[in-house]
């Protein structure tokens, strides 16, 4: 693995980088897709597709009824998803090892402020976070550098090469270059996509990709 800047923060996305939740954003989806009468996705699909926040994303799929199915999203995913909820593994290890080694340890998610919360709170990781920045926290959510500027409100902590941004898809990649932070992209599934490469996914570069977090303990043990 890559020889990266020593962290003095660090930056992880949420869905997918430390808990898994494809499986609840599938069904919440496909019953949003029945109830708005829209084709269903493959969970293929949704693992290719979900990458933006709701009000990025929605008015896509469905045009000017998008706060409707929003609501039936919403209404769908936090019926199950602390039920249903799981760690990725190793990933309370890897936030304990950035707290312990007195890393600014934040998160920055395109996912909505209060189900993103109730999740946090849920795995009992709240404690090894200095701060949390959700869907509709900024003016403007991931790819853009506005919510990277306001985790680090009042921190004295500059976005550069010195802060980790670790996630498992191109707008995190995307996110870090916009920001000037060291992307590393995290898991498997980037690696199936014909624009993957060594050094880029989707157009966007990366510094490091670690497939598990048993990688991403090898690259913070090195500091």
């Amino acid at each position: 693995m890559a020889q990266l800047p020593k962290p003095r923060a660090v930056i992880f996305d949420w869905d997918n980088t430390l808990v898994d939740t494809w499986p609840i954003i599938h069904e919440a989806l496909a019953a949003t897709f029945a109830e708005m009468q829209v084709p269903l996705w493959t969970l293929a699909q949704t693992q290719a597709r979900v990458r933006k926040s709701m009000r990025d994303s929605f008015p896509e799929i469905f045009g000017e009824d998008w706060q409707k199915a929003g609501e039936i999203y919403q209404r769908h995913y936090r019926a199950n998803h602390l039920k249903k909820l799981t760690a990725l593994p190793l990933a309370a290890e890897v936030l304990e090892a950035v707290h312990k080694r007195g890393i600014y340890n934040v998160i920055v998610s395109n996912k909505k402020g209060p189900g993103l919360r109730l999740e946090v709170d849920h795995m009992g990781w709240r404690p090894l976070l200095n701060k949390i920045v959700s869907a509709d926290d900024a003016a403007r959510d991931k790819p853009h550098p506005d919510p990277v500027h306001l985790v680090f409100e009042e921190s004295g902590i500059v976005p550069a090469a010195d802060v980790w941004f670790i996630g498992d898809s191109e707008i995190d990649l995307e996110c870090a270059k916009n920001t000037g932070c060291t992307a590393i992209l995290y898991g498997t599934l980037a690696k199936n996509h014909p624009d993957y490469t060594a050094s880029h996914y989707q157009g966007f570069p990366y510094h490091a990709h670690v497939h598990g977090h048993d990688e991403t303990l090898k690259l913070l043990a090195r500091y």
